[in-house]
């Protein structure tokens, strides 16, 4: 039978059942914001509503780079798609920066207990996955209040909110383990998310269209989703481009909570 744990008293979760363990900790930890719920089911419609009463249904020309192409574009449509990316930045980006503020002393103690690394990894990335495409459906199905794009051009905007909250989560983690204070990450979450997603609508930005924007985070899931539902143009490519920066901050999140929460129990 196994030694029982010096810091709990009780024998240690076999290997086999860690993964269980930490993942069902991760998306409790994550799932249980009642003021992220609050902001998914009541303040994504309503930002959907204030953002297409102010925007009309004015002609824009936005740019697809993928092919040069300058579509002119109904201002109430491309205002819906980044209303949406933009609730995701602030939501996904919150959720997960809070959970992973709110747990990390309690991923060490896992970890001391015997924990390997990689599940915890593992089951935190997993979760993010989970909460991420919860998040996004729900997003891209209160779209459908104002707009009825197709379901091709729906599916491609989904995939689009799915990648920008896998963007915006992996944020959260690396921000949740390297900033000091809540205080700091809400306010680079919130402030980098409005930015970012401002920066990509022709209607309030005149630069919309310049290639400046190819290096935020929302350049490629804007470039996807508008593609897909407006332009009849599927761009693998920038979702892709839009992977990479979710890959990125998780990379880089997932090396310093490596580092936060090793185990230091003596080797001798």
């Amino acid at each position: 039978m196994p030694a029982p744990d010096t810091l709990t008293g009780t024998p240690p979760t076999p290997l086999y059942g860690q993964f269980p363990t930490a993942l069902r900790f991760s998306v409790r930890e994550q799932s249980r914001n009642r003021l992220a719920a609050l902001l998914l089911l009541l303040f994504v419609p309503l930002w959907y509503l204030l953002m297409t009463s102010i925007a009309g249904d004015k002609g824009l020309d936005f740019k697809l780079y993928a092919t040069g192409e300058m579509l002119d574009v109904n201002g109430k449509h491309i205002t819906l798609i980044t209303a949406g990316l933009n609730s995701l930045t602030m939501i996904s980006g919150f959720v997960v920066f809070d959970a992973v503020r709110k747990a990390l002393a309690f991923d060490k103690r896992l970890a001391f207990a015997g924990f390997g690394q990689s599940t915890l990894i593992g089951a935190k990335m997993l979760a993010i996955g989970i909460v991420a495409g919860t998040i996004a459906l729900y997003t891209a199905l209160a779209l459908l209040l104002y707009w009825r794009p197709g379901f091709t051009g729906w599916a491609t905007i989904l995939a689009g909110f799915v990648t920008m909250t896998l963007t915006y989560g992996s944020l959260g983690l690396l921000l949740g383990v390297l900033v000091k204070n809540d205080l700091e990450g809400f306010f680079l979450i919130i402030m980098g998310g409005l930015t970012d997603t401002f920066l990509q609508n022709p209607l309030g930005n005149p630069a919309a269209n310049k290639p400046v924007l190819q290096y935020f985070p929302s350049f490629g899931p804007m470039q996807f989703s508008v593609g897909g539902s407006l332009g009849d143009t599927v761009l693998w490519r920038y979702l892709g481009l839009g992977l990479i920066w979710a890959a990125s901050f998780a990379v880089v999140g997932l090396i310093v909570f490596h580092f936060r929460t090793r185990s230091r129990r003596p080797t001798g």
